[in-house]
C-alpha cells in the first residue's frame, strides 16, 4: 500500500472521545507505515497527549477563528503543504481556517472532514461550500450522523462515507469484577458507572437523579463516576443534596480505563446530545457490561434495545431509573445483555476495522505526493 502523509487538524483545547479518536487513528496509521502530523493548539490536551505517544505535533494559534491562525497555517501550509497526502480537519474552527487557507493557496493538499458528533450545522451558503466544495470528502462517526446531513443539509449521500470509532480489543476485554474492584481499593458492592467527560449533555444530573429513586430497593449498590471535567464541582453538591456523597465514587480521569470499566456491573450513558457512537459505550460493551443508554446521535449503532442493553428517553429520570432497575434486579438478565454487548463489541468495533475504513477514505480522496 502506498504510504502518505496525513496531517491532523484539530483546535479544540477540550478533551474527550474525539480527541481520543485522533490519538487513536493516528497511532494505527503510524504502526501501518504512514507519516502522520498534528496541527493544534500549544495549550490543547491533545498537544502533550501526542507528543506523549511519539508522535509529530506541530503548535499553530488555532484555538479560534482569526487571521492570525490562519496566516499561521497558511504559512505552514506553504512550506510544507507538498508533502502531504491529505488533511483531515476535525473540529468547525479547524475545519474553516484549512478550507480557507488551501482555498489561496496553489495545489493544496485535499481536506477530508470528519465530523464527529451530531450536534445541527447551519444550513447556509457558506456552510454548504464548506462541506460540498472545499472539503473533498465528509466522514462521520455513525450512519445516523450521515443520514441527519443529508436529511437536513440536502448533502449528497455519496459524498459521506460513516466510519465508527475503532478500540483496541486487545485492551478492552472481561475481567472479573470483585477482582477488579480489589486492585482499584473500591468497595465490594455491586456497582453501577458512567464513563464520560463531566459535561451537562452526558447527562450525569439525570444518572444521580435516577440513583437517589433506587436507594432504597437497593441500597447495596454503588455509583462509580469516571471522568472529569467542567461539572464536577456541580455533580459533586447534586450527590451531597440527594445523600449520595457515601455512595459514589468521584474518581477523575484515568490513564488505564479497562480496570475501571472491569469494576462496574452495569454501564450507564443517559446523553441527551452531540454524540456520534461514544467509545465509552463500546468500551463497555467490549468488557462485557450491559449498557442503558439514550437513542441521541448514533448511540442506537452500538446498544440494541433489548439485547445489548436498554434505551431510555432522554432526559427522563423515570424512565431512566425503571430501566436502570430492571437491571439492577436481574443478574441473568445483566450477563444476557453482556454477552451479546461483548459479542457485537467483537465483531463491529475493532480498531482495524477504522483503521482499513479511513485509509480507504485518504487514498482514494487524497494526492500522490514526491
Amino acid at each position: 500500500m502506498t504510504a502518505m502523509h496525513i496531517l491532523h487538524t484539530e483546535s479544540s483545547c477540550g478533551w474527550g472521545g474525539q480527541e481520543i479518536r485522533i490519538l487513536t487513528e493516528a497511532e494505527g496509521m503510524v504502526r501501518r507505515g504512514h507519516r502522520v502530523t498534528l496541527v493544534c493548539p500549544e495549550q490543547a490536551p491533545i498537544s502533550a497527549a501526542a507528543r506523549q505517544r511519539g508522535l509529530t505535533v506541530v503548535n499553530l494559534p488555532i484555538a479560534r477563528k482569526s487571521w492570525r491562525g490562519w496566516w499561521a497555517l497558511r504559512t505552514w501550509l506553504a512550506r510544507h503543504g507538498a508533502e502531504v497526502t491529505v488533511i483531515n480537519a476535525h473540529s468547525s474552527t479547524d475545519t474553516w481556517l484549512d478550507a480557507l487557507a488551501c482555498a489561496t493557496l496553489h495545489r493544496s493538499p485535499p481536506l477530508v472532514r470528519t465530523r464527529h458528533v451530531s450536534s445541527p450545522i447551519h444550513d447556509n451558503g457558506p456552510t454548504r461550500w464548506l462541506y460540498q466544495r472545499a472539503s473533498r470528502h465528509v466522514v462521520v462517526t455513525g450512519e445516523a450522523l450521515r443520514q441527519q446531513l443529508h436529511r437536513d443539509n440536502g448533502f449528497a449521500l455519496e459524498h459521506m462515507t460513516s466510519v465508527p470509532t475503532g478500540i483496541d480489543l486487545d485492551r478492552f476485554q472481561p475481567a472479573p469484577r470483585s477482582a477488579s474492584r480489589a486492585n482499584l481499593v473500591l468497595k465490594e458492592a455491586p456497582t453501577l458507572g458512567i464513563l464520560a467527560t463531566l459535561r451537562n449533555w452526558k447527562g450525569h444530573a439525570y444518572l444521580l437523579e435516577a440513583f437517589a429513586a433506587l436507594t432504597k430497593d437497593f441500597p447495596q449498590w454503588r455509583l462509580l463516576v469516571v471522568g472529569d471535567g467542567p461539572q464536577r464541582a456541580n455533580l459533586q453538591r447534586q450527590a451531597a443534596t440527594l445523600a449520595l456523597t457515601e455512595r459514589i465514587d468521584f474518581v477523575g480521569n484515568q490513564e488505564q480505563v479497562p480496570p475501571w470499566l472491569n469494576a462496574m456491573d452495569l454501564f450507564c450513558l443517559p446523553s441527551y446530545g452531540d454524540e456520534g457512537v461514544p467509545q465509552s459505550i463500546m468500551q463497555a460493551m467490549a468488557c462485557a457490561l450491559p449498557v442503558v443508554s439514550t437513542p441521541v446521535g448514533a448511540i442506537a449503532e452500538a446498544v440494541v434495545d433489548g439485547e445489548t442493553g436498554l434505551m431510555v428517553a432522554p432526559r427522563d429520570t423515570t424512565a431512566l431509573a425503571e430501566a436502570l432497575g430492571r437491571l439492577m434486579s436481574d443478574e441473568s438478565l445483566r450477563q444476557g445483555y453482556g454477552e451479546a454487548g461483548l459479542g457485537r463489541a467483537q465483531a463491529r468495533f475493532g480498531i482495524d476495522r477504522m483503521l482499513d475504513a479511513m485509509e480507504k477514505v485518504f487514498l482514494r480522496y487524497g494526492r500522490r505526493v514526491g
